[in-house]
């Protein structure tokens, strides 16, 4: 992807220092590249950087995942993230697109059987219900179908049935921030109550049940609403909250589409970008260190007008501010 540095798949680079390191994915070690071949990359690392869509960034490490898996850490003044608007459109699509086809299968196998039926002499009341029974569950899937494993605590992990969304709702807590995921799932007997998730395991959970409740997907004109909702909630997590304050007990179902697809969005977003704060975490003391290793190596034995020449260099490369 790098042509001018064709060298692993993680490259750490600091434009305003001129500095690029290849961070092995095996032992984490980052390794400072020659000073005669860092510009040219620096300068494409931070065109494909800007233009990638999806990045998450600290107030020192940028990180980005380009198109063949290629990792880039962009070091100093992050970027402001742009809305990931554009990971759902395609998934959320495809989803539609994919349920409009079986309805299509459906009506199609419907009329086939029907005409059939009628042509044998066969009772066409008792194929019609047979056959729209089987549309529907091809359609909605079996109510009776397991959609989710849902871990509950104290090492016990709850099935959760396709009829149990049904009841699937958000609740609010004890301030204007807290929520919890009420889930109803398949037990022994019919009387268990609902179980209520807070915190880690509602997110959890919430990402897990999200897209079966959403299976339908939605228009672009849906998901650009979702994308509002979101806005209108500042953090993902918020859309739960803010959901929640319109009504203290809000099934998930009855919802409109928007909510539906922005709670889902929410989820996923907070999962990942908790993940890769870790990560980004991480990359900071790592780079920290790395930083007064560079420091040393690129100071020695170099004559004093080569940081003259340098400075011109690194000002070449520096982002313009927006």
């Amino acid at each position: 992807m790098i042509e001018a540095f064709p060298v692993g798949r993680r490259l750490a680079f600091d434009p305003a220092r001129g500095r690029l390191w290849v961070v092995c994915t095996h032992c984490e070690r980052w390794n400072l590249s020659p000073l005669d071949e860092r510009w040219e990359a620096i300068d494409d690392c931070e065109r494909r950087f800007r233009a990638t869509r999806l990045r998450m960034s600290t107030d020192n490490i940028g990180l980005a995942r380009i198109a063949d898996g290629m990792t880039l850490v962009r070091i100093g003044q992050p970027l402001r993230p742009e809305l990931a608007a554009w990971r759902y459109g395609d998934q959320f699509g495809r989803r539609r697109r994919f349920r409009v086809a079986q309805a299509g299968v459906g009506v199609t196998a419907v009329g086939a059987t029907l005409a059939g039926g009628a042509a044998v002499g066969v009772g066409v009341g008792g194929i019609a219900f047979a056959v729209t029974q089987w549309g529907r569950a091809l359609l909605y899937g079996s109510p009776s179908a397991i959609v989710a494993r849902i871990p509950i605590g104290n090492g016990i992990v709850a099935p959760v049935r396709r009829a149990d969304l049904d009841r699937l709702a958000v609740r609010g807590g004890t301030s204007a921030t807290d929520w919890a995921l009420c889930v109803r799932y398949a037990a022994s007997h019919n009387n268990t109550p609902p179980v209520e998730l807070e915190g880690e395991a509602a997110q959890r959970a919430a990402a897990m049940l999200l897209p079966v409740v959403n299976r339908f997907g939605g228009s672009r004109v849906q998901i650009a609403a979702a994308v509002r909702v979101l806005e209108e909630a500042v953090t993902p997590l918020g859309v739960f909250a803010l959901t929640v304050r319109q009504q203290d007990h809000a099934l998930v179902l009855p919802l409109p589409v928007p909510v539906r697809l922005a709670l889902e969005m929410a989820a996923h977003e907070e999962r990942e970008r908790r993940a890769l704060e870790g990560e980004l975490a991480e990359l900071e003391r790592e780079w920290r260190e790395a930083e007064e290793i560079a420091e040393i190596a690129d100071s020695l034995l170099l004559p004093t007008h080569v940081d003259e020449v340098l400075g011109g260099m690194r000002h070449r490369v520096e982002p313009t501010r927006t």
